[in-house]
């Protein structure tokens, strides 16, 4: 009886007290052992409780096609008749998977009648997933709007007019628009097209000299939405 006189005191002190400092200096009656101060703490300190690591889809494409071959070679006699080099003229690429670019061009002459000059060019970029950029698909669309933007905002053009490209990769926008240079008046035909994580940009161009007629702006871009239909396609088959 007289060894229990203590303990009661010290529960009716307790009990007089906020809650918090019962928590804090009198939840023990066992000779001061924290029982609760075991695995509590570890598993709160423990960084795969709390943290997952951020994910994204992976990238469609792992490659690029060789740019100078993604277009067939009746295609560029038919846009480029004269050719100064018909396997076209790459591009330097500091990354050949991240980008890559060819180009071809020429001057038919046609006597009396005139010459006419052409150009055609192709380009590729591909991104990779990156969990703090964003999925390559993403990615790709974004760049995709950069180019289609760039195309009409081409320093001197005028007549510029956009309108969608059906049956080229997951999307595609056509821009054409009249430029002077050389004291000629010079056709564009640009499609930028997206593919997966890739994007592919076909420009054609071409003007008439010495009394050849200036090119049709329809006919060149019907010849630039075929080019890029190739091109496109090459992605894919690049990647089987």
């Amino acid at each position: 009886m007289h060894r229990s006189a203590p303990r009661l005191t010290r529960i009716l002190a307790c009990a007089a007290v906020p809650v918090m400092l019962v928590v804090a200096g009198c939840s023990s009656d066992s000779g001061g052992e924290d029982k609760s101060s075991g695995s509590s703490s570890s598993s709160a300190a423990s960084p795969d409780a709390k943290q997952s690591e951020a994910t994204v889809a992976q990238a469609k494409f792992a490659k690029l096609p060789e740019p100078c071959k993604t277009i067939a070679s009746k295609t560029i006699t038919e846009l480029v008749p004269k050719a100064k080099n018909k396997a076209g003229t790459a591009g330097s690429s500091s990354d050949t998977t991240a980008r890559g670019s060819c180009s071809w061009n020429g001057l038919e002459d046609k006597g009396t009648k005139g010459s006419n000059y052409r150009w055609l060019d192709v380009s590729f970029l591909r991104y990779e997933s990156d969990p703090g950029l964003g999925s390559g698909e993403k990615r790709a669309t974004d760049a995709y709007a950069k180019e289609i933007a760039k195309a009409e905002g081409t320093d001197g053009a005028k007549n510029v007019k956009t309108s969608p490209a059906t049956g080229i990769g997951d999307q595609a926008t056509s821009i054409s628009y009249d430029l002077n240079k050389t004291g000629e008046t010079f056709k564009y035909a640009t499609v930028v097209a997206r593919t997966g994580n890739v994007v592919v940009t076909l420009g054609y161009n071409g003007a008439g000299y010495a009394g050849a007629k200036t090119p049709d702006a329809a006919a060149m871009m019907k010849s630039a939405v075929k080019a890029a239909k190739e091109a496109a396609a090459s992605v894919a088959a690049a990647n089987k």
